[in-house]
């Protein structure tokens, strides 16, 4: 019978164990000085070696000839704990024991000596989802446990555990694997296999595991029926599109090609390609040009190496637009896998990301002003009508009378911008303000990230009103990197310190409403939900 391959090459011994070199280098000094814990608690990622290392450690505890803490794997207690006839070293899987007659009948077992070894070891993987009695139970025999016993626990979630055991054991955490790791391994393994396997696609598999060595063994067994493993046979076995093609993706994108993108899409999706991974390459593709863009020096270790620098570089793209699109994904893909059509999620995403939005389904005439086609919906197309001014006469006389009162007048609280005859922008003194403090911001190394949120209008826009700054930001991804108590303390002592007196932050939603023209009923048109008569 075949036997997987992250079976048939699990590590044996410590010095096999690949990319854990702390723990395993702890492990065999304890067992070789014999100052073990009676408790040990092994946390990380899936694939990462913690059941690996328990079962070799249960073996070099109980071995009769340890060679420098490593187990002989050639004694009788050896050979009986790898081909589970030794009843004295138990493996539980918490997922499935995890009540608290399941513990109790365990404490109850571990009070008795060995039979046919030194020591009782019980390994439980997926300790975390034992319940609070389940753990209770626990607790009272790792608190004073017999000479003769020893516990492995296994957990992917340490906030799941409770403090009183985590306060009773001797914790390991094992780390993720980098692709590098990851990837020489695959190579020893396809050598040993006779497998043809390229040293490119051994990268991409191995970034691909991301973090588990068990996960890129899997993926090498997937793409086995290969007769060469390359690039291509990896990305066809995994349903993937490749950094080619999600290049030429982002490309439409950024383009705001609705047309080439769906086309694109569509070439994807006979290939067979699955909607949900492809919005996940792309959100690792603009997540890669995202980190790059803003952390030039250091965000080359940061970013995941499936795509090309270079092209990930000439994206004609701001950084604003980066967390719109990431932005976008994620909403998208929250929403995934409860979709009924999957296909049509990933297309309307693909077309709000090229900058097409949704507007709600109403009906214009030239000249006359917007009509709800829905009555239901709450739309408003109007504003309010606002109260008839007073006369001219009667307004100038009111303002010399408050001139002879009041020789200088105080000025407006908040005016952003004022429209000038020409039909030019006027700066008022607050916009000024919020100018001079987004200056002075963009110099901030650590705020470099926030300053590209605050100075696009299309996010954020500033008022002041007395002695207060108000922020009206637009709701979205984008809110979480402005509204932080750093940015906004950062904020706060450079506006004081312009304004040469104390100056409060508060923080507002903006709802703006946009008022639409007759200019631009030609763009209205092109949205199959307006009807322009």
């Amino acid at each position: 019978m075949y036997e997987a391959l992250y079976r048939k090459y699990r590590p044996r011994t410590f010095d096999e164990v690949v990319g854990q070199d702390t723990i395993t280098e702890t492990l065999k000094t304890q067992v070789r000085t014999g100052r073990l814990s009676h408790a040990y608690l092994f946390i990380g990622t899936r694939g990462t070696g913690k059941t690996t290392c328990a079962r070799i450690l249960a073996k070099a505890v109980n071995c009769e000839h340890p060679v420098d803490g490593n187990p002989c794997n050639q004694c009788p207690a050896c050979l009986g704990i790898e081909d589970g006839t030794v009843m004295d070293v138990v493996e539980l899987d918490a997922a499935s024991n995890n009540g608290v007659d399941d513990v109790r009948m365990l404490r109850d077992e571990a009070v008795f000596s060995p039979t046919t070894v030194r020591k009782r070891v019980y390994i439980i993987d997926e300790v975390h989802m034992l319940s609070k009695p389940a753990f209770n139970a626990l607790l009272k025999i790792l608190e004073e446990p017999p000479r003769h016993l020893m516990f492995i626990l296994a957990t992917t979630e340490l906030n799941k555990v409770l403090p009183t055991i985590l306060s009773r054991c001797q914790r390991h955490s094992f780390k993720r694997l980098d692709s590098e790791t990851i990837a020489r391994r695959l190579l020893y393994v396809a050598q040993q296999e006779g497998l043809e396997l390229d040293e490119d696609a051994a990268r991409l598999l191995g970034r691909l595991a991301d973090g588990g060595m068990r996960d890129g063994l899997s993926l090498l067994d997937q793409c086995a029926a290969s007769s060469r493993i390359d690039t291509a046979a990896v990305l066809s076995a995994m349903g993937l599109a490749g950094s080619f093609r999600m290049q030429t993706l982002a490309q439409s994108i950024s383009q705001h090609d609705v047309a080439s993108a769906l086309a694109q899409f569509e070439s994807l999706w006979q290939d067979g390609k699955d909607p949900a991974g492809l919005l996940s390459e792309l959100a690792g593709y603009f997540r890669d040009a995202l980190l790059l863009r803003l952390a030039p020096g250091g965000g080359r270790e940061l970013v995941s190496g499936a795509y090309d620098e270079n092209a990930i570089r000439s994206l004609d793209l701001k950084d604003t637009d980066l967390l719109r699109l990431l932005n976008t994904l994620q909403k998208y893909q929250s929403g995934m896998a409860s979709a009924a059509n999957p296909r049509l999620q990933a297309e309307l995403c693909l077309v709000e990301m090229c900058g097409v939005q949704a507007a709600p389904a109403l009906e214009f005439s030239a000249g006359e002003p917007a009509r709800e086609s829905r009555p239901a919906m709450p739309v408003r197309t109007q504003p309010e009508k606002k109260p008839e001014a007073p006369a001219i006469t009667e307004t100038i006389q009111e303002e010399k009378h408050e001139k002879q009162i009041q020789p200088k007048r105080a000025e407006p609280e908040s005016h952003p911008s004022l429209p000038g005859e020409n039909g030019e922008t006027q700066h008022s003194e607050d916009d000024q303000l919020w100018q001079k403090v987004l200056t002075e911001l963009g110099a901030e190394p650590l705020m470099k990230a926030a300053h590209v949120i605050l100075s696009d209008p299309a996010y954020v826009t500033a008022v002041t009103a007395g002695t207060e700054l108000v922020l009206k930001v637009t709701p979205g991804f984008q809110t979480n990197m402005v509204t932080q108590a750093d940015t906004i303390n950062k904020i706060r002592q450079i506006a004081t310190r312009i304004a040469g007196h104390p100056i409060q932050v508060r923080i507002e939603e903006k709802h703006e409403k946009t008022e639409i023209k007759n200019d631009k009923l030609d763009k209205l048109g092109q949205f199959s939900n307006v009807t322009i008569r």
